[in-house]
């Protein structure tokens, strides 16, 4: 009996509190930015955001996100949990993709990213495509040349290592565009 409790107490102890601090210590030590949430910051230190979680722009001189049904609420990630057959999704998909359309003086077809929530309700990324048919409506706003817009917005393109679109990071695009103010 005592054999069992002392070996629970010893499986508790490393399993439970120094397996835990050892890995949060090693993150800390070799990834300092991830672990402490991948924050980004101003040049004064204010925290902005993290590069990780999505967050809400409706200015049109800013790029906008994809939709979320949550509002980048970190404290409840999750989907609508709605079928693609559910009218409501369909619905909100429908006046998304119109207002979408109209924001951006948009005609054509539109990314599926531009009107679909992600799985997380989170992510802060949107496809290239998605990014570059905002540019006019931005570019519009801030007064400055298309050119110098999708200059940066190519710039700012991720290529990743495997077989998908490039894509955006919201908040770092909307952060490098405060330079032109």
């Amino acid at each position: 009996m005592f054999t069992a409790i002392r070996f629970t107490i010893l499986i508790l102890g490393l399993g439970g509190i120094i397996y835990p601090l050892a890995m949060t210590g090693l993150g800390q030590i070799l990834f300092p930015s991830q672990a402490q949430g991948s924050l980004i910051k101003q040049s004064t230190g204010q925290i902005v955001g993290s590069r990780l979680i999505g967050q809400a722009f409706t200015q049109p001189e800013y790029f906008h996100p994809r939709p979320a049904v949550n509002g980048y609420d970190a404290s409840n990630s999750g989907g609508s949990n709605l079928a693609v057959t559910s009218q409501k999704l369909i619905t909100r998909v429908s006046q998304d993709a119109t207002q979408y359309q109209k924001e951006n003086a948009i005609p054509q077809a539109i990314p599926v990213d531009a009107v679909t929530a992600s799985a997380s309700n989170l992510d802060p990324h949107i496809s290239l495509a998605n990014a570059l048919l905002q540019v006019q409506r931005v570019s519009k706003a801030r007064h400055l040349a298309p050119d110098t817009v999708k200059q940066l917005v190519e710039k700012m393109a991720e290529k990743p290592l495997l077989a998908e679109s490039p894509y955006v990071n919201v908040l770092e695009l909307n952060l490098a565009l405060e330079q032109f103010k």
